[in-house]
């Protein structure tokens, strides 16, 4: 039995740090109306302020487009916005926000050939630092003379996206440097407030060279900005090589440890120093195609690395919001181990469930004392005069776990009831129903509404007995525990 204790006399702020922003996939598809229909439900529904997606400028989006004769000779460059309108637009619309990273390179700027991915962003320097200079004016202005001055400075702007990587950026750490200088020395000659930030980079990457280069050059820089997931250490020393990565693996999904993240964090904090510190990417796992992502797992890890890195990070943006993700085109299937939030039809996966607990949770944080040594743990929350609980039980896959069985002290003794919503095997968990369908690739209307009615959380009621809370967590699982007008006891 594990024991934990509630000592509501002792309270922190606890921000929602991770509602400030989540990824999404390219830019293009957020003029899509499934991609907006979702995006729409993840903010009324989780409170996400920002949406971030790569490729901005891509050739798609018909921003930088060379326009040639019959004859083949070049007529010159058309610039045009009406597609990042049309998206910003909607952002707005539903009072949302665009976290802009600026990439990928239009070709007719481009110093080499390189396409990426199926929707072909260009991963290469402009050919010349005044046709980038050019288009990020241009781009400035038009969204300044469109939105305002006031709108714009909420924003947030990054400088391309994971640099240290070859696949995301061909150029070198100079190279990325100095594409950071021209463009901030660009867009704050037009308007000095807006915010920008850097390195963006993959696996905590390049922090005390970003702040060091930017010190010694006297340029802005508003907040650091970089990206982690637990299985960035083997796949990094795998050099980015899926195949290589499961040799060195021997197959195990992992071989990184529980608490990996918060480890990550608190290093890159430190490296930070005064700076603001935004995640613009993480998730439990950095391969597409990974069944945790689909699986109450997902929750459970999410659940106890929101409640480690509190007080460390000022953004951390979940990547993605949905399973609409092209960068190794569209995946067929319901659940096929897809970054989102959400499948490509919709139905809510278990870490939707997760990210609705926190959404709902209060502001203060109150301290919770133990001498567990297990794979479980609780997070306490005073919301008004409700005690909320979030209790967790989570391991990484190649480490053992068990059914934990917990005791709750809390600091009022009483007999009654609490409610109680789950998030495990049994619980929210539309992924067992459809394997239970047979795994259809497609599924009907019928379908799909059974899919996310096993999504949703049931309430229960869970009994309280002088003052003590029995609870039985199995192994990746999540529960939710509210204790109505707690503190108007007091």
């Amino acid at each position: 039995m594990l024991d934990f204790k509630v000592n509501s006399s002792i309270k922190t702020p606890f921000p929602h740090y991770w509602e400030m922003c989540v990824g999404s996939s390219h830019a293009y598809t957020a003029l899509r109306a499934d991609y907006q229909e979702q995006l729409t439900k993840a903010h009324d529904e989780l409170g996400i302020k920002y949406v971030r997606f790569h490729g901005l400028f891509d050739d798609e989006m018909s921003v930088c487009i060379e326009n040639f004769d019959f004859t083949g000779k070049s007529q010159g460059i058309t610039y045009n916005f009406v597609n990042i309108d049309k998206i910003y637009d909607f952002l707005l619309k539903i009072g949302m926000k665009p976290f802009i990273e600026l990439g990928f390179m239009p070709s007719c700027l481009a110093s080499k050939k390189n396409k990426i991915f199926p929707y072909g962003g260009n991963n290469s320097m402009p050919k010349s630092d005044k046709a980038w200079e050019n288009l990020i004016t241009k781009f400035i202005k038009h969204i300044i003379n469109r939105y305002g001055k006031d709108e714009v400075e909420s924003w947030y702007f990054e400088v391309w996206n994971e640099p240290n990587l070859p696949l995301f950026f061909s150029g070198t750490q100079d190279d990325y440097f100095h594409l950071y200088e021209i463009t901030v020395k660009t867009a704050k000659k037009i308007d000095q407030k807006l915010r920008f930030g850097g390195p963006a980079t993959s696996y905590n990457s390049w922090i005390p060279d970003m702040v060091n280069f930017c010190q010694q050059n006297n340029l802005p820089l508003d907040f650091i900005s970089t990206h982690h997931y637990p299985t960035d250490d083997p796949l990094w020393k795998s050099g980015m090589d899926i195949e290589e990565f499961f040799k060195k693996t021997k197959g195990k999904q992992t071989d990184y440890h529980r608490g990996i993240l918060k480890e990550m964090t608190s290093k890159t904090r430190k490296e930070a120093a005064e700076y603001p510190l935004f995640y613009t990417e993480w998730n439990v796992s950095a391969m597409l195609g990974d069944a945790i992502h689909d699986e109450p797992y997902a929750a459970a890890m999410v659940a106890k690395t929101l409640a480690d890195n509190d007080g460390l990070v000022d953004c951390y943006s979940y990547w993605t919001f949905s399973d609409i993700f092209e960068e190794e085109s569209q995946k067929p299937g319901v659940f096929h181990g897809g970054f989102g939030l959400q499948t490509v039809d919709g139905i809510e996966k278990p870490v939707y469930r997760l990210f609705e607990f926190f959404h709902n949770l209060g502001n203060q944080r109150i301290k919770v004392e133990d001498n567990n040594n297990s794979t479980a743990e609780i997070l306490a929350v005073q919301k008004g005069k409700d005690l909320q609980i979030v209790a967790y039980n989570h391991n990484v896959p190649s480490c053992k776990i068990k059914t934990e069985q917990l005791t709750i002290d809390l600091d009022h003794e009483f007999n009654g009831n609490c409610e109680i919503k789950r998030i495990d095997k049994n619980h929210a968990n539309p992924k067992k129903l459809w394997q239970e369908m047979g795994e259809p690739t497609y599924v009907d209307k019928e379908q799909l509404a059974k899919l996310r009615s096993a999504s949703q959380l049931v309430l229960e009621q869970l009994a309280i007995k002088k003052g003590k809370i029995n609870l039985e967590l199995i192994p990746q699982s999540c529960a939710l525990i509210t204790i109505s007008n707690y503190f108007g006891q007091e």
